[in-house]
C-alpha cells in the first residue's frame, strides 16, 4: 500500500511520553505519517493532540490507583473507542501495561486487522512470567530495550520481539565524560550523588536513610561535595524534606545540569530505577539502594524471579552495582559500598571495568533505537514510507 500511514500512539507516563516523542520523530523522517493519540508535551511538540492529558493516567502505586480507578477506566475506554473509528494502520502501545494492555485488548477484540506494536516488553522475565503468552492475543511485534528480551518473549512462548535498543544510547555524548570531567572527578571535595528518586514513597523511605548515610560518609571520609538531581517540579518538595538534614546537598535542577552532574560526580547513591543505567553510561560508580512497604516486599518476594532489581545488573548478568534492599538497607551498609567507590581501589575499577563491558553491550554503530523502532512500525504499518 501507499500513502501516510495513520499511526495511533498511546503511551501513559512522562517516560512512554519521551520515547512517543523519539519514534514521532523517527517515522517523519521516514515519510509523511499521521499521528493520534494519547500523550504529554514531548509528544505534543511532534504533532501529536492528545485525547486528554497525560496527567489522567500517570498514576503509579496501589493506593493511588484505586483512588483514580473511576477515571483510568473511563480513559481506557474512550481511548479503545478512539483507535476503533479510527481504524489507522498501526497502534502503537508504549510501556505502561496496566493501561495501554487494555486498550489493546479492546482493539483487538473489536478490529483485530489492526497491527499492534507493544514498545517496551512488560518485565515478564522478571515477574509474572506468564504474561507473556497471553500477550500473543493481543500484541502483534514487541519492540524490546533489553538485549536479552527476545530471547525471553521466545521462552516464555510470547508474541515475536525485536531488540531496538536502549533510548539512552542515544545519548550518549550527553553521557559520557571527557577529559575535563574525569578530572573534576579527581578534584577535592569529591562530589557524590545522592538520587532518592522521585515518587512520593520512594522520597519517605529514603531520604532518611540517605541523610544519616552521608553523614556517616563526611565523619569518616571528610568534605563531601553532595549533589542531589532532581525536576524542576519536584524542587519545592525537595527543599521542605531537606530543611532538616544538618548540612544538605545542593539541588541540581534541569537535565543538562543533571547529566553534567554524572559525568563530573566520583561516585553515586541512588535509588533502584533507570538512573542507574544512565549513571552506568556515563561511568559513574554507583551502590544501589531501595525500601518498599512489608506488604509490598512480601508480594515481590513471591513473585520477583530474577537475581537483582538493577538494570545495569541484568544486562551484565553479575551484580556489578552493590544493591541494598529491605532491611540491608540502612546507613552503616550505604556508608561503606560508598567509602569503597570514592577511593582508587577494587571496588572501583571493577565498576568501571563493568560499565565498559554495559556500554559495548547496548550500543551498535549507525544503529539507532528509535530508528529500527521507526521501521518496524512502518513496516508493521503495511505502507510505503
Amino acid at each position: 500500500m501507499s500513502g501516510a500511514p495513520n499511526v495511533f500512539i498511546v503511551a501513559g507516563e512522562e517516560s512512554g511520553d519521551q520515547l512517543g516523542a523519539r519514534l514521532m520523530q523517527a517515522l517523519k523522517r521516514l515519510g509523511p505519517v499521521r499521528f493520534a493519540g494519547v500523550g504529554g508535551v514531548a509528544m505534543a511538540q511532534e504533532g501529536l493532540a492528545s485525547l486528554f492529558p497525560l496527567r489522567d493516567i500517570a498514576v503509579m502505586g496501589v493506593l493511588p490507583v484505586l483512588k483514580r480507578l473511576p477515571t483510568l477506566l473511563r480513559r481506557i475506554d474512550e481511548t479503545a473507542r478512539a483507535v476503533i473509528e479510527a481504524a489507522p494502520d498501526v497502534l502503537v502501545i508504549v510501556d505502561s501495561p496496566d493501561f495501554t494492555h487494555r486498550v489493546a485488548r479492546k482493539v483487538r477484540a473489536a478490529r483485530p486487522a489492526i497491527p499492534i506494536v507493544d514498545y517496551v516488553c512488560p518485565s515478564v522475565w522478571a515477574w509474572r512470567p506468564g504474561r507473556a503468552r497471553k500477550m500473543r492475543a493481543y500484541v502483534d511485534h514487541v519492540l524490546c530495550l533489553l538485549p536479552f528480551e527476545p530471547d525471553a518473549l521466545r521462552r516464555l512462548e510470547g508474541p515475536p520481539g525485536t531488540y531496538v535498543g536502549h533510548p539512552l544510547v542515544e545519548r550518549l555524548g550527553e553521557l559520557r565524560p571527557d577529559a575535563d570531567d574525569l578530572a573534576a572527578r579527581e578534584a577535592a571535595p569529591p562530589t557524590l550523588l545522592i538520587l532518592p528518586g522521585s515518587r512520593g514513597s520512594e522520597l519517605e523511605r529514603l531520604l532518611p536513610v540517605f541523610r544519616d548515610t552521608l553523614a556517616r560518609l563526611r565523619a569518616a571520609h571528610g568534605p563531601l561535595d553532595a549533589a542531589l538531581p532532581a525536576v524542576a517540579k519536584h524542587a519545592d518538595a525537595l527543599r521542605a524534606a531537606l530543611a532538616d538534614w544538618p548540612d544538605p546537598p545542593r539541588l541540581v535542577l534541569g537535565e543538562a545540569e543533571k547529566f553534567a552532574a554524572f559525568r563530573r560526580a566520583r561516585a553515586a547513591l541512588a535509588a533502584s530505577g533507570t538512573v542507574t543505567f544512565e549513571l552506568a553510561l556515563a561511568r559513574t560508580p554507583t551502590v544501589v539502594a531501595y525500601k518498599v512497604s512489608a506488604l509490598e516486599a512480601a508480594i515481590a518476594r513471591r513473585l520477583i524471579t530474577v537475581p537483582s532489581i538493577v538494570l545495569p545488573n541484568l544486562i551484565l548478568g553479575e551484580n556489578a552495582m552493590p544493591e541494598f534492599i529491605q532491611e540491608d538497607c540502612a546507613p552503616a551498609p550505604l556508608a561503606t559500598a560508598v567509602a569503597a567507590l570514592l577511593a582508587d581501589g577494587p571496588a572501583r575499577a571493577a565498576q568501571l571495568s563493568a560499565f565498559e563491558r554495559i556500554e559495548a553491550r547496548m550500543t551498535e554503530p549507525g544503529r539507532a533505537p528509535s530508528e529500527v523502532a521507526a521501521r518496524i512500525v512502518a513496516d508493521l504499518s503495511g505502507r510505503t514510507m
